[in-house]
């Protein structure tokens, strides 16, 4: 509960609808289902919401990080959350007290400043049989590594001193092969960005947020869509003011039913020259280390590859400079056939004393189904080297569905080599050692 349950008043945490970026990261990470969406707005209800602020560090924007003190009675509903196009202003006490009436004004009045402090712990989710559900979201950091460098944020958006950047349109190649097997639903675009002389510094691991031109169903603006960095820190193209993503184009959700992407076609669609609205950069956690002899694990699905590109030709480009000594890189690599797979032509070409990949397709015609945590288990013996070295950093990109499966392999993993995963587990927290970032 956010407060006592004879407490008039409660401290409600709400999202800001204006600088969201709809990444779903909240509502995936929170343990009590307290966060939901609909097509426009991520609202919570704050009859679960328990204040365990699991959700707080993650969010790449801040915008979970609002509240309003509310009686609870007329605490604001989903309803009310998901028609915001901006948050409401704070009430004053007086506001707050005629709410709910002269008769329980005193109430409202008195006790507002101590449930606005008011915390509790999050509760348990057990399975049938009385023992703990394994939750994979518990281990995921929300701080970066001790080495990262500094991440800048929130240059630009609804409000920051810059609204938006307009970005022009240097490159939209094709990075899936053109087949019948591949056909228009696996259509994924590699784009290059260029901003000119306008300043947007970014890192591997950050995103940025594209906005689609023209409105909604209801006459309103679309709201932005997050896409991660493909590209190193020094640009796509090295020495400009540039940045590439992977996109793939959506013509279905994650169930399967017809929906056509409004910012993925918009995208996949642009010509060179075209512009683009962009905001961010965003995220300061999923970063990835800069000291020497660190290593890096890599586990992704389709357009979750993005950021493991950008970290891969980050190193590769130190690699060749010779000023770096760079640990081991690993990369397990899923998608549902070879077609749908992005950049699989250029990572063969990859040397294999620079980075191990495996590759796991789960709809190969004639193949059994395999999967990436199929291949980390493959890979036990080594992964079991690189949990225990303390430089070692997990990087976890792709849908929600493949993310539970990964962090058991890896407990499996350590389970199998005799170490204690709730030890390991929660150092890789700790330390920013474990990075998940689905959606």
């Amino acid at each position: 509960m956010n407060a006592p349950a004879a407490a008039a008043v409660i401290k409600q945490h709400l999202i800001d609808p204006e600088i969201c970026i709809r990444c779903n990261t909240c509502e995936s990470i929170c343990p009590v289902q307290a966060i939901t969406h609909d097509s426009r707005n991520y609202v919570v209800d704050a009859e679960k919401c328990n204040w365990c602020n699991d959700c707080i560090s993650p969010c790449p924007t801040g915008s979970i990080d609002n509240y309003r003190t509310m009686p609870r009675i007329k605490a604001y509903s989903l309803a009310e959350q998901l028609t915001w196009d901006t948050l409401p202003v704070e009430l004053s006490a007086a506001e707050r007290a005629a709410l709910v009436g002269d008769e329980a004004a005193d109430v409202v009045s008195a006790e507002t400043e101590a449930e606005a402090e008011t915390e509790a712990t999050a509760e348990t989710t057990a399975d049938p049989t009385g023992q703990e559900a394994f939750k994979s979201a518990a281990f995921g950091a929300t701080i970066p590594p001790w080495s990262a460098a500094h991440a800048y944020t929130n240059l630009y958006g609804p409000k920051a001193a810059h609204k938006s950047v307009t970005a022009t349109v240097t490159g939209n190649v094709r990075v899936t092969e053109v087949g019948k097997q591949a056909g228009h639903d696996y259509d994924t675009h590699h784009i290059v960005l260029d901003f000119g002389s306008m300043p947007f510094p970014v890192l591997e691991g950050q995103s940025i947020g594209i906005v689609p031109p023209g409105t909604d169903a209801k006459g309103k603006p679309h709201h932005a869509r997050q896409y991660s960095i493909a590209s190193p820190r020094n640009g796509e193209r090295p020495g400009y003011n540039n940045l590439s993503l992977t996109i793939k184009r959506v013509l279905e959700d994650h169930s399967g039913q017809p929906v056509r992407g409004v910012a993925s076609n918009f995208m996949c669609d642009l010509q060179v020259g075209d512009t683009v609205e962009v905001i961010g950069p965003f995220g300061t956690s999923f970063l990835m280390p800069n000291h020497p002899k660190s290593n890096i694990v890599m586990i992704c699905t389709g357009t979750g590859s993005a950021p493991m590109r950008a970290m891969t030709e980050w190193r590769r480009r130190l690699r060749q400079s010779g000023k770096f000594e760079g640990g081991k890189l690993m990369l397990f690599f899923g998608a549902r056939t070879q077609a749908e797979l992005p950049y699989f032509g250029p990572l063969q070409n990859l040397p294999k004393d620079f980075i191990d990949t495996h590759f796991a397709f789960s709809r190969t015609a004639g193949q059994p189904k395999r999967y990436v945590q199929d291949a980390m288990r493959e890979r036990a013996a080594d992964l079991a080297v690189l949990l225990q070295d303390p430089n070692t950093y997990f990087y976890v990109c792709g849908l929600k569905s493949m993310e539970e499966g990964v962090v058991l392999a890896l407990r499996d993993v350590a389970t199998q080599a005799g170490l204690s995963w709730e030890q390991i587990g929660a150092a890789l927290k700790r330390e920013g050692r474990l990075h998940l970032e689905t959606y």
